[in-house]
């Protein structure tokens, strides 16, 4: 546990968003961190978020990088990726703590680095990627974390054990994930395609065969899948329908001891079985909820598996990385 006599200084850069607003709220109530700077993108005018009221009630200013290492000690970053690639190096030269929430450091490889974040530098040193109960030894004392996508936290926590078990085939039958996501995953800037009238009393699929977070999952379990993401019309939430064929043999009772094994000592993912969870049991919460059934006959997997994309697919594991990066109790202003 940690032995820091003073809290920690914590600064937030893209505090205006909706996952810098949920940052701020879950830092502000951590008996470990003291809020010390809160930021917009950069160019941003300084103004008052009514949201923020007596969490954070100075005005936000836009980003400036010298202010924002001076007051803060660790920094989160909930900013396009490209005004995080750009400023987390930086921040990690003059020795901050950065949690990058964008998505411009999570890949490792650096041609599809390329690819999906082309304005992403070589980092300046390793990068630990984020995403907290399967990677907890490297988040210790880590100094540079680029935590784990919305999408890729609940499809990776759901079928990581089984493919590293061996217990789902890999090198034939794909696995699929369908994947659905309420409207703040898009973010708060608008477009047409997250435009009320738009998204209202409709169900659409988008980024088929070209959304990044399919190279993220595909990293982490070291195999390819089909990765295909939907937009729901509600404000937050994810459910991904994962369908898996299980190696011979291997049957539901092997896919039940892998995850309770896997998860026994993670205090938020609960292990649900053949009771499905629903996107209201997770929603303003940090818990991962994993549920499955199993068709002998045909050994067909198929998993259902809830987020909230602003708690545990965002901010909350970002805090969760916070709190093993510093040595706090893992669930420390999560509760």
């Amino acid at each position: 546990m940690n032995s820091y006599a003073e809290p920690v200084r914590v600064g937030v850069a893209g505090a205006t968003g909706y996952t810098g607003v949920e940052l701020l709220r879950l830092l502000a109530r951590h008996p470990g961190a003291r809020l010390s700077a809160a930021m917009g993108g950069p160019g941003a005018a300084p103004r008052t978020v009514p949201a923020l009221k007596r969490v954070w009630d100075a005005p936000v200013d836009g980003l400036d990088l010298d202010a924002l290492a001076s007051r803060s000690d660790a920094v989160f970053l909930a900013l396009p990726d490209h005004a995080a690639a750009e400023i987390a190096p930086p921040l990690v030269a003059r020795g901050k703590r950065v949690f990058d929430l964008s998505g411009a450091f999570r890949l490792r490889d650096a041609s599809l680095r390329r690819r999906w974040y082309p304005q992403t530098p070589e980092p300046p040193q390793p990068v630990v990627y984020g995403l907290t109960e399967r990677n907890r030894d490297r988040l210790r004392d880590s100094t540079f974390v680029a935590c784990a996508g919305c999408y890729p936290t609940a499809a990776i926590l759901a079928l990581q054990p089984l493919v590293q078990a061996r217990q789902v085939v890999t090198d034939g039958a794909p696995i699929i994930i369908d994947a659905k996501s309420g409207v703040s995953g898009a973010g708060k800037t608008p477009t047409e395609r997250t435009h009320f009238s738009e998204c209202h009393d409709s169900l659409s699929a988008y980024g088929v065969f070209n959304h990044r977070h399919a190279a993220e999952i595909e990293q982490e379990l070291g195999t390819r899948v089909t990765f295909v993401p939907h937009l729901l019309p509600i404000d937050r939430g994810i459910l991904e329908t994962i369908y898996a064929t299980l190696q011979p043999g291997v049957e539901e009772s092997a896919i039940a001891a892998t995850l309770q094994a896997a998860y026994a000592d993670s205090p938020f993912v609960r292990v649900t079985g053949a009771d499905l969870p629903e996107i209201k049991h997770v929603a303003h919460t940090n818990f991962c909820d994993i549920g499955w059934k199993v068709n002998a006959e045909t050994r067909q997997l198929v998993m259902i598996v809830c987020i909230d994309n602003l708690v545990k697919g965002a901010a909350g594991q970002a805090v969760q990385n916070f709190n093993l990066a510093f040595g706090f109790d893992e669930t420390a202003g999560l509760n």
